[in-house]
């Protein structure tokens, strides 16, 4: 038979007792975003087998639309070993961490009224601003215990902050966890957050300036990319997280040496290609531009990643519990690098 009818479609069967893996590898024998999601669980899988260092991209509200434990889980369990997120996710997960909760709204809410109220809405989950106000003061006491008369790479800041927040935490968070794992975390868009925000606070009312080393961290993520045997992306949304992490490859001639892009490659988003924006270009695209290696294993998944992460994460729990518990975590460390 032509090699284009190698794989029949297989219908999907209802079983009352399918677990997450089995509906995940089911999904992966139909098609259309069921079969893409399945090829993102068996693509992060071999990621776990192969020894390469994996990038996470996290943009959106997933912290107020509750995807922070799984994020915990891919620290904890060395899912991930580099996250870089948007600085609102990484503000709403030091809020959740001291206890404050989202609640769930409606989208057809009388905003008006919400701001007369003083409660955000993110959509369908909403915020009250004087719990967002405690989370926000917290920030600004903490910035009093850094050092202003050196920049700090957003790595060191989210790790102190981290570490600030383990004895007062009310629940492990994303940021706890990954001081603890010893993942680092990035932001290379901070001031666009309450962190920017908390951080300002301190410079009008104290006089406490922190500042931070951008390109530091530009060259910390290309350093690690460099120490690598390969490289892995998992991009949730796209934005400034995206390109982040996919330069980090490119950039790695300021050291001297030409990487083949990453080697694996798993996107979750809803935005389209032809807009020509960043959240919907296709790792082909980033072929061009020698970001994804020629010959890289990828999906892209056309799912809200509210509901697609949270499938995948429990199939590879399942699926993949012994390549999780026994991973040859890839050694991180930015000892050495020129230019620290």
């Amino acid at each position: 038979m032509n090699e284009r009818f190698h794989h029949r479609v297989q219908p999907f069967p209802v079983s009352p007792s399918m677990t997450a893996g089995e509906l995940v590898e089911r999904m992966r024998g139909t098609s259309f975003q069921a079969r893409s999601l399945g090829k993102a669980a068996e693509i992060w899988g071999r990621m776990l087998e192969d020894e390469v260092a994996i990038f996470a991209g996290l943009a959106g509200a997933m912290v107020p639309a509750g995807m922070r434990q799984v994020l915990v889980y891919l620290i904890q369990h060395r899912l991930i070993d580099c996250l870089v997120s948007t600085g609102a996710n990484l503000y709403h997960d030091v809020y959740e961490t001291l206890g404050h909760p989202h609640w769930q709204g409606s989208p057809d809410s009388d905003d008006v009224e919400l701001g007369r109220l003083k409660v955000n809405r993110f959509y369908d989950v909403l915020a009250p601003e004087h719990d967002f106000y405690h989370g926000e003061r917290f920030i600004t006491e903490f910035a009093l215990s850094l050092d202003p008369d050196r920049p700090y790479k957003t790595r060191e800041y989210f790790q102190l902050l981290g570490r600030a927040l383990v004895p007062l935490a009310k629940e492990e968070g994303i940021l706890t966890a990954a001081y603890k794992a010893g993942v680092p975390v990035y932001s290379p868009a901070l001031g666009d957050s309450v962190h920017g925000i908390a951080l300002a606070a301190a410079r009008t009312e104290y006089g406490h300036r922190v500042t931070f080393d951008i390109v530091g961290d530009v060259l910390e993520t290309s350093w690690i990319a460099t120490q690598a045997a390969g490289t892995g992306v998992i991009y949730l949304g796209g934005g400034t997280p995206k390109n982040f992490i996919q330069q980090a490859e490119v950039s790695a001639y300021v050291f001297g040496r030409e990487l083949p892009g990453h080697r694996y490659g798993i996107q979750i988003t809803q935005d389209q290609p032809q807009w020509g924006g960043l959240s919907g270009c296709t790792f082909e695209e980033a072929q061009s531009w020698r970001k994804i290696a020629p010959d890289a294993d990828t999906v892209t998944v056309y799912a809200d990643v509210t509901i697609a992460l949270p499938l995948i994460v429990n199939a590879l729990a399942e699926r993949k519990a012994g390549a999780i518990q026994h991973r040859r975590v890839p050694r991180i460390s930015l000892d050495g690098m020129p230019g620290a």
